[in-house]
């Protein structure tokens, strides 16, 4: 059996010294990779430098990526060349990542050159979009002396969606994570999550219900059926059982 896993939190660059990244530890991936090391899985895990990462083993297999575009490029070449009997994308993936990341400075000049040309006209999105579009080439490093920084950020891939594309028979185990909701308003976010990615699985979350010690967290299956856990190893080892299960039945 081979499973793919993601964990950790991409970083996207605003030029060559900054970056936009979140807060994600990887510690729940390299829970859940640990939870399988010790049965007879292949394991591809794709995580971040700065992420924690599981027990080096013969048979996990370590995928460096920085960014949303790398985790794509990366995941595609894996998907494409092997099969996979699970993917568990637990990875926080950024939705947005720098289009322009300009000096106030170089910003205002832009602006008053593009107001200049045509002082009657409104500025409108067209008009902004061709300001940002002659500016998309980010500085190598933006001065710590302009006062404000101006980025403008555009949607990144949505990354799980490819995954069932390419390979529309491996178990897809997807994550949701939301803050201060319900627990019926996160199980049904959970659902709709399954429909929208084709996903077999999602781990729903509420980040005030995770600390150091703890870690609640709802497995939720297409058919409505939840399972609960309360630690970062506990969640490891119920996703571990339900899908060594299910990849069991299907042989």
């Amino acid at each position: 059996m081979r499973i793919l896993i993601t964990a950790g939190g991409t970083s996207e660059k605003i030029d060559e010294v900054r970056a936009i990244t979140n807060h994600s530890s990887g510690k729940l991936g390299a829970e859940i990779a640990r939870a399988f090391l010790s049965y007879p899985v292949t394991i591809d895990y794709v995580t971040t430098a700065a992420a924690v990462k599981p027990p080096t083993a013969e048979n996990l297999m370590l995928h460096t990526i920085t960014s949303t575009a790398d985790l794509l490029s990366v995941l595609t070449n894996l998907l494409q060349t092997q099969t996979y009997d699970a993917v568990i994308h637990s990875m926080a993936v950024s939705d947005f990542t720098p289009e322009v990341s300009i000096s106030q400075e170089v910003f205002l000049t832009a602006l008053n050159d593009e107001l200049e040309k045509q002082p009657q006209r409104l500025m409108d999105k067209e008009r902004l979009q061709q300001i940002f579009q002659n500016l998309a080439t980010t500085e190598k490093k933006i001065s710590s002396q302009t006062e404000q920084l101006f980025l403008v950020l555009k949607q990144t891939p949505k990354v799980i969606q490819t995954i069932k594309k390419i390979q529309p028979d491996t178990l897809l185990v997807g994550f949701k994570l939301l803050v201060g909701v319900t627990k019926e308003e996160l199980l049904q976010v959970a659902q709709e999550n399954i429909k929208k990615n084709h996903a077999d699985y999602v781990l729903a979350n509420d980040l005030e219900n995770i600390t150091a010690t703890q870690h609640i967290g709802y497995l939720v299956d297409a058919n409505g059926h939840t399972q609960k856990a309360e630690t970062k190893p506990a969640i490891a080892e119920m996703i571990a059982s339900t899908l060594l299960k299910r990849m069991e039945e299907r042989k």
